[in-house]
């Protein structure tokens, strides 16, 4: 027995090929999930990062090195300073300089030289919108020609010898939207006044190949004219004038030293395809070397002692690590309640796989079989079956999601794989240690647990209490570390065990009443329940802790959605809502109300320029109608208030409005009187009444919500339609709209709170692992049922031989199975509420819902979702009554004599 040999792995494996295949399934099916998590959260954190960077402006998500001309070599060192070759020679040193892992991208990346202020044109047929002359931005960047079209014309050259300090004319090149507005044509001069004059002739209009890339957006006006304002006071008239840009090539750099202050200038952008989000710490630190370290020192030495380093990328990141720091607890707290109930089911197969096989690895025992050998045994004949399976999972998750780390999946894939051929030479080794003649009877409801298993649920227990506490304490974030992260599981692992003790306490209160009963199906279900095997202990480990990470991930997602749909609310105040600065049309109402999925038109007046009498802050006035508008707002939980409350009273039409106002208004009016000018200049007499938060018509902290019928016909004309119901059709509404006003649907504005793949690809996280915790729960009962099969088929042939029918038959495996499966239902049900509850208060969904750390709608909290807990208990019910029904059927098909063979072990 010390040697493991072929022969008996071949003849174990010839004897069972089924169980062979179904092990070989579950490990392919576990190694692949485990091994493409690491993959998939690589994948959905990498495109986090590079979203973060690439939407960010491009001043933010690059990094600008300049650096004036080197004036102390004379003027011949000043002009080869900024002469393209010198250049060049830089731009390498300052790549070379960028310290891994940051990767600068060089074909978006630029450099050149340009003019830091704008020289005015004393050219008069430039447009001068009011007589003041345009003014122009000289640059000279090298690879235009790679980065623009030529439109007409020919990119401009240095003709005549080298350019210097002394040249007077020179060619340039603008954009077709340079060209457009400021009447530019090929041929066009352009005269410069400087230290020295230049005279700039255009020799070709190009077009941008990306008019949003880094290339072009060192300064705008290189691509895009603006038209500014001379400096003045608020509010006055200050007259305007044009600033466009001149490309010039890269060698007519020298000759703008003549003209103002130049600056020569490396626009480093990174590659966004080798940001990884495992690399943030060192990405962050490269980015401060440049800025203030290490970095910034040796372009000082190569370039000049004034060099200057700007970028945004270090904000980017910060932004971003904020980010994933608050989601990133969340997915491990999917991630490890999924895993423990793969690993359950794992150590489930080995050990019904181990009851299975009692009596041959007893009586193996018994022939003086060393522990060490069969132990031996046992890990050769599941490995032959495992590895392969396990290799076969973790290459279809690298063809599932490519592009992502190997190594995290490989190590997932073999523990998974280690997992799977320990489990039953390990359950064996701890079965059959000892030597025994014969097991005696397996009673689940006699037994008495030995105390190194009491000492270890304690233990289980203390840990699951104090990570409990501490997640409510703590939260998510703050370190607070694994232990944390598996409170969700420990919750539902403390429930199994509670009810694994208490579970025989009403088998023996049922026993005597249940022998009372009329026949003999009632009592012997219960009886065959109370000697069921002790293996059933690790199915119900299974299914409670399936139910308390399907209560938990149900309760997030359903948080999650709840949290984005009253951001929504909130910010459009209703389900739909259409705005116009202007009245809308009168018909308009009537056609949005005949729109499909339209229930309810709520028409407001909505003044913004409504001003206090001192006539300096202007106040959001809602015109509307009580009665229509209180239903709103009680409909949408969106400051609800009694419709008298806000009704004109009755009497003079100068009366005093009663008004309901925001908690800052209030405060700044308090109850008395005050008069407010509305836009039409007449004026109305308000007491604020009612106090609310918010309101369905006005988004902010500031508004007045009054009885249109007490303020004039014009002022109370609707310029806002918040509309009510279900589904509503975008395309309907907006044809009924026909660009009267502005259409904002809840479901479109919904949408635009998910901007980064963090949120996106933590939902689909936890989708799947509610869903993988479902259908590991689901094989572990199957598995379990299945274990028991043989013995019940044999029981229901014996029993016929004495008289039993099909009826009784599928009655009494129903019976039998449901003190099992009614108190596994009904405790996930209680264990997934308590999970969620106390778990709660540590629990922010803030950010997973609306990527930031603050709502509009406060902090979304974490709340059992009813589905989440009553589907999966149905599910477990309706799955145990179907496989015993089955499983009685078939066993009538089959007939009593190929079961009551002799010999067979049932």
């Amino acid at each position: 027995m010390n040697h493991v040999t072929a022969p008996w792995v071949r003849t174990r494996l010839r004897a069972a090929p089924g169980a062979a295949v179904a092990l070989a399934v579950l490990v392919a099916l576990t190694a692949c999930l485990a091994a493409a998590f690491p993959r998939a959260l690589d994948r959905y954190t990498d495109a986090g990062l590079r979203q973060a960077v690439e939407h960010a402006p491009v001043d933010e998500s690059s990094i600008l090195v300049t650096a004036g001309p080197d004036l102390d070599g004379g003027v011949a060192h000043t002009e080869e300073s900024v002469r393209p070759e010198r250049l060049s020679a830089l731009y390498e040193s300052t790549l070379d300089t960028v310290e891994r892992p940051l990767v600068i991208d060089r074909k978006r990346s630029s450099y050149g030289v340009r003019t830091t202020e704008t020289v005015p044109s004393p050219d008069k047929w430039l447009p001068r919108p009011d007589g003041l002359p345009a003014e122009m931005l000289l640059a000279a960047p090298q690879g235009l020609a790679d980065h623009a079209r030529l439109r007409s014309g020919r990119l401009p050259e240095v003709t005549g010898g080298e350019a210097s300090v002394e040249t007077s004319e020179v060619q340039a090149a603008v954009t077709e939207e340079t060209a457009r507005t400021l009447h530019i044509e090929v041929g066009s001069v352009i005269h410069l006044p400087g230290s020295r004059d230049l005279t700039v002739r255009v020799t070709g209009i190009v077009a941008p190949e990306e008019a949003d890339s880094p290339y072009w957006s060192v300064d705008s006006l290189l691509r895009t004219p603006s038209l500014r304002r001379v400096p003045g006071p608020m509010g006055a008239s200050n007259p305007s004038y044009w600033v466009g840009g001149l490309l010039l090539a890269p060698e007519a750099a020298p000759a703008l030293l003549s003209v103002t202050t130049t600056v020569r200038y490396w626009h480093l952008t990174p590659d966004p395809d080798t940001l990884h989000s495992r690399d943030v710490d060192a990405l962050a630190s490269a980015v401060a070397s440049l800025e203030s370290g290490p970095g910034l020192e040796r372009l000082h030495a190569t370039i000049s002692p004034l060099t200057d380093v700007a970028t945004g990328l270090d904000a980017a990141f910060t932004t971003y690590e904020e980010l994933r720091s608050d989601i990133g607890p969340l997915i491990v707290v999917a991630a490890s309640g999924a895993g423990t109930v793969a690993v359950v089911v794992l150590l489930m197969a080995g050990g019904l796989a181990t009851d299975r096989r009692r009596a041959e690895l007893a009586l193996l025992r018994a022939r003086g079989a060393s522990v060490r050998g069969m132990a031996g045994r046992l890990l050769a004949e599941t490995a032959v079956v495992a590895v392969p399976a396990g290799a076969l999972g973790f290459g279809a998750a690298l063809l599932a999601l490519p592009g992502a780390r190997l190594l995290p999946a490989l190590w997932a894939a073999v523990a998974v794989t280690a997992v799977a051929c320990l489990a039953l030479p390990l359950r064996a080794v701890a079965a059959h240690h000892a030597v025994r003649i014969h097991d005696g009877r397996r009673d689940a409801a006699s037994p008495r647990a030995s105390r190194r298993r009491t000492v270890a649920e304690l233990t289980v227990v203390v840990l699951a209490l104090g990570a409990v506490e501490l997640l409510r304490r703590r939260g998510t974030t703050d370190g607070a570390g694994d232990l944390v992260a598996m409170a969700p599981v420990l919750v539902g692992v403390i429930a199994a065990l509670v009810l694994v003790r208490l579970y025989p306490l009403p088998l023996r209160q049922l026993a005597r009443p249940a022998r009372r009963l009329r026949g003999a199906v009632g009592p012997l279900a219960l009886a065959r329940a109370g000697r069921t095997s002790a293996s059933a202990v690790l199915p119900l480990l299974a299914l409670l802790t399936a139910f308390t990470v399907a209560a938990f991930g149900g309760s997030v997602l359903s948080g999650v959605a709840d949290a984005r749909d009253r951001a929504a609310l909130i910010s459009v105040g209703a389900d739909g809502r259409v705005e116009a600065e202007a009245a809308l049309p009168a018909g308009l109402t009537g056609r949005l109300g005949q729109a499909p999925g339209v229930r309810k038109v709520t028409e407001v007046g909505l003044d913004y320029q409504a001003r206090t009498n001192d006539g300096r802050q202007a106040l959001p006035l809602a015109a509307v109608d009580p009665g229509d508008y209180a239903a709103l707002a009680g409909r949408t939980d969106l400051g609800a208030f009694p419709a008298g409350e806000l009704r004109r009273p009755d009497g003079a039409e100068d009366a005093v409005l009663p008004a309901l106002a925001s908690p800052t208004v209030a405060e700044r009016f308090g109850d008395g009187t005050f008069q407010v000018r509305l836009a039409d200049g007449g004026h109305a007499t308000l007491r604020i009444v009612v106090v609310r938060d918010r309101t369905p018509a006005v988004y902010g902290d500031e508004f007045l919500v009054v009885d249109r019928a007490g303020l004039p016909a014009a002022a109370a004309r609707p310029n806002v339609l918040l509309l009510t119901g279900d589904d509503l059709d975008a395309g309907a509404v907006h044809r009924a709209a026909d660009d009267a006003g502005t259409v904002h649907l809840r479901s479109e504005e919904r949408g635009t709170f998910v901007d980064s793949p963090l949120q996106s690809g933590a939902e689909r996280i936890y989708t799947a692992a509610v869903a993988a915790g479902a259908g590991y729960a689901a094989l572990a009962l199957l598995l379990s049922l299945a274990s028991a099969a043989p013995e019940r088929a044999a029981l229901l042939a014996r029993l016929r031989t004495m008289g039993l029918t099909r009826a009784q038959g599928r009655r009494l495996l129903v019976l039998e199975s449901l003190p099992q499966a009614l108190p596994a239902a009904l405790g996930g049900i209680l264990t997934g509420w308590a999970a969620v509850r106390l778990l709660s208060p540590g629990i922010d969904l803030t950010t997973i819902a609306v990527s930031s750390t603050t709502s509009t709608a406060g902090r979304a909290e974490l709340s059992a979702d009813p589905w989440s807990l009553a589907v999966p208990a149905v599910a477990v019910l309706v799955l145990t009554v179907g496989v015993a029904a089955l499983q009685a059927w078939w066993s009538g098909r089959r007939g009593a004599v190929a079961e009551l063979r002799a010999g067979d072990a049932r």
